[in-house]
């Protein structure tokens, strides 16, 4: 079977099926759809290889009375069980939104959902209310990604989905400043670490913080682009499509390679100069030299990163912002699966650890 690109995909069904079975059977019901929920195919990233799981011609629709669901829910049983030669339902895991396609599954690929209802239990808020400091410190990137990414396949809620996306496009100045300052915090925390092990003859330990080091380079790098980090499945892929990337990729080559000690920091030190330089582009904080120095009286090289966090600090607006300790968004400090996707828990951390 040629693969088709979910998005396409999902685009057509919707056009072609789900669209007129709504129109046949709920005539004037105003409604929206896209594919907004999460997925490789969001980002546009998903093969073959996708197809085994969560993949397939689906959609989500959203309705403006919860009152309405039930009705769209019974319009929707009529769908053809497979489109395009993929089935339209699918096996339920334990651990999955949807699981394994299959004709027979026992869950359809199109759910529907009272629109803000959806966004409370997506996000733990309601975006079309307002959107606060706390909120936007409250969200993982990955799901900035997909909300912002996705499709929209119809929004006939007076365009709600699309304001929606475009309010959640990119952060505010402010909260920006304070999420790249936290990035930089972090560099800061362990890039001298690097040296320090291959000085004592620890050369895994050294690469072993490299990769902390370049991961958090390439979430920054991202943010300083404005493009929301994807989660580290598709991290590699969203930052190398960036079009001043390449330079940094083959330095985070380097410095994550086979090679010795002084190999691996030439390459390290030309990725956070790069990466630095980005975030002075931006334009939120007075320049900073972002050339390497050594680690005070040490014999290796670094980019002393708080000096960048500093400098993004100092020039937020909000003195409550400025006062907050620099940890960022939840996903700067969390990384566990099974907090960062479920908004409860995400915003019990995120209190907790702000106060």
């Amino acid at each position: 079977m040629e693969f088709v690109p979910g998005l396409v995909l999902c685009r057509r069904f919707h056009d072609e099926v789900v669209g007129p079975l709504l129109a046949r059977h709920l005539p004037g019901l105003r409604y929206s759809a896209g594919l907004l929920d999460g997925g490789s195919e969001l980002l546009g990233l998903d093969t073959e290889r996708s197809t085994d799981h969560d993949w397939g011609p689906r959609a989500q629709v959203f309705l403006a009375d919860a009152a309405e669901v039930a009705s769209a829910r019974a319009a929707l049983a009529d769908l053809p069980a497979s489109f395009l030669g993929r089935p339209t339902r699918f096996l339920s895991w334990p651990t999955a939104r949807l699981g394994v396609p299959d004709v027979a599954g026992d869950r359809s690929g199109v759910q529907v959902f009272a629109w803000r209802d959806w966004l409370r239990g997506r996000l733990g808020f309601d975006p079309t209310v307002a959107v606060t400091t706390d909120d936007w410190l409250s969200l993982p990137t990955q799901r900035l990604a997909e909300l912002t990414g996705g499709a929209v396949f119809h929004d006939g809620l007076s365009g709600a989905v699309g304001a929606v996306r475009a309010a959640l496009a990119w952060y505010p100045d402010d909260v920006w400043r304070h999420v790249l300052a936290a990035g930089w915090t972090r560099v800061g925390h362990a890039e001298h670490l690097v040296g320090r092990c291959a000085e004592v003859g620890d050369v895994l330990g050294s690469r072993l913080v490299a990769a902390r080091v370049a991961r958090d380079l390439m979430r920054l790098g991202l943010l300083a682009r404005r493009r929301w980090p994807p989660y580290d499945k598709w991290l590699g892929s969203v930052f190398a499509a960036l079009p001043d990337a390449g330079p940094v990729v083959a330095a985070l080559a380097d410095a994550l390679g086979p090679g010795d000690w002084p190999h691996r920091q030439a390459g390290l030190v030309r990725a956070l100069e790069t990466v630095a330089g980005w975030t002075d582009d931006t334009g939120l904080a007075g320049p900073v030299d972002v050339a390497a120095r050594p680690f005070h009286g040490r014999p290796f090289l670094v980019l002393d990163a708080p000096r960048l966090a500093t400098a993004l600090r100092a020039a937020i607006v909000d003195p409550a912002l400025r006062d907050r300790p620099l940890v960022g968004a939840v996903d700067q400090y969390v990384d566990s699966v099974d907090v960062l996707t479920h908004a409860d828990r995400v915003r019990r951390v995120g209190s907790a650890v702000t106060g």
